[in-house]
């Protein structure tokens, strides 16, 4: 079987108003980087998946992972679509430059 690379990105933008709303809101990042994503730009962060089989399983872990209030999205697409992603201004984030095309493939 041929893996597909997806990319999930996650875009939150969560209430920290309160001490309350500020611990879920440390909670939910900290279960995003223990997930495995990265931040790619502020409240914006990114994972690759083999497939997308492991894709919906992230999506699942997310999904059981949810602040109780704010607004969270996810964005699942090909590695090749998030590869023609174009970055108007600044650079492209250390963690985006990690794995090469060519190395993936070889994952």
């Amino acid at each position: 079987m041929v893996n597909r690379f997806m990319r999930i990105l996650v875009m939150f933008d969560l209430p920290v108003s309160s001490k309350g709303a500020r611990k879920e809101y440390t909670k939910f990042r900290k279960f995003l980087i223990r997930d495995g994503y990265a931040m790619l730009q502020y409240s914006v962060y990114g994972r690759i998946t083999r497939n997308h089989d492991d894709a919906a399983k992230h999506i699942q872990r997310l999904r059981s992972n949810l602040p109780k209030r704010g607004s969270v999205r996810a964005l699942t697409v090909t590695e090749k679509q998030y590869a023609s992603m174009l970055v108007l201004v600044g650079e492209r984030t250390a963690s985006e430059d990690l794995l090469k095309p060519r190395e993936i493939l070889e994952l």
